[in-house]
């Protein structure tokens, strides 16, 4: 056998399997993902200071409702459109929220009295829920927090929006 033709049979040997496991691995992945957007159904977010979650938004109803800053309760309706909950839904995923822990609280600052901003945030799909409480005074893994942070501010872009459209 020439030099020439061991070479093209230990590529056929070796990168050619190695291709067809992972197009099968990574397509069966795909596949069973239980965060696909094809099955969303909503997503809600509620913040406040402390336990007070007053400021809230649920997709599926549109009802919106917020404390301006005159300390007025404002409610309205808010329409998304299918790419604003895609833009959401990506967020998300880039994110990796559906790795996050359910619970990132400050149980520290909250035992001595300390209010701080509570966020919990909530995916619902078909088969799976995900929700997520996020104390913005959390001290765990700053990367983490991080996360949290920018998957709000872009959960906050959409409904500013939303509601300037």
């Amino acid at each position: 056998m020439s030099n020439r033709l061991k070479k093209i049979f230990l590529g056929f040997s070796i990168a050619l399997p190695f291709l067809i496991y992972c197009v099968y691995y990574y397509g069966m992945m795909i596949k069973n993902a239980p965060y696909k957007f094809t099955e969303f159904e909503s997503m809600s977010i509620q913040y406040g200071l402390g336990d007070s979650l007053v400021n809230k938004f649920d997709s599926k109803t549109g009802n919106y409702q917020y404390v301006n800053t005159h300390d007025s309760l404002i409610k309205k309706h808010l329409h998304l459109r299918s790419d604003d909950l895609l833009m959401m839904h990506r967020a998300a995923a880039d994110m990796g929220f559906w790795n996050f822990p359910d619970v990132e609280v400050n149980d520290a600052l909250a035992a001595k009295g300390v209010k701080s901003p509570h966020y919990l945030i909530e995916f619902k799909y078909k088969r799976k829920t995900k929700k997520v409480l996020f104390d913005d005074a959390y001290d765990g893994n700053p990367k983490l927090k991080e996360a949290n942070e920018i998957l709000i501010k872009k959960i906050q872009k959409v409904l500013d929006d939303a509601q300037d459209r």
